[in-house]
């Protein structure tokens, strides 16, 4: 039988993308994502519950995610988990979950883009075709 193994986020992006090329020339490019999940206690009291996922990218995707992203922007992310894990300095055996990206959507403009509307060129007059 086949598993399954997805997982799908909606956040902030929490870091500003970083892009490596591996040894084969593959572009890879990593950044956070903080997943943030808001309710009410019995109390009445509103919190929040924040999740960060270490997010990665490969081939154009990555390329894409580090021209456009960068901190602050809100993100979709499809993907699946891979747990990584390594021996510290100290001894201590270490883990990290990582979403290894399908697929990422970003959900709104850049902070430099105006939100007032540009003015559109005015519209020239229709010309004849000249074959050359």
């Amino acid at each position: 039988m086949a598993g399954l193994n997805k997982i799908f986020i909606i956040g902030n992006v929490g870091t500003d993308p970083e892009m490596r090329y591996t040894g084969t020339g593959n572009a890879m490019t990593t950044f956070r994502v903080a997943a943030t999940h808001t309710y009410t206690t019995p109390e009445g009291e509103r919190r929040d519950e924040t999740e960060w996922f270490s997010v990665i990218t490969w081939g154009r995707q990555a390329e894409q995610c580090n021209l456009y992203l960068q901190k602050g922007r809100r993100v979709f992310v499809e993907g699946r988990l891979r747990t990584r894990t390594w021996d510290g300095a100290d001894g201590q055996r270490r883990f990290r979950l990582e979403i290894l990206a399908d697929r990422v959507v970003f959900l709104d403009r850049p902070q430099a883009a105006s939100l007032e509307p540009q003015e559109e060129p005015p519209l020239e007059p229709d010309l004849p075709f000249e074959e050359e």
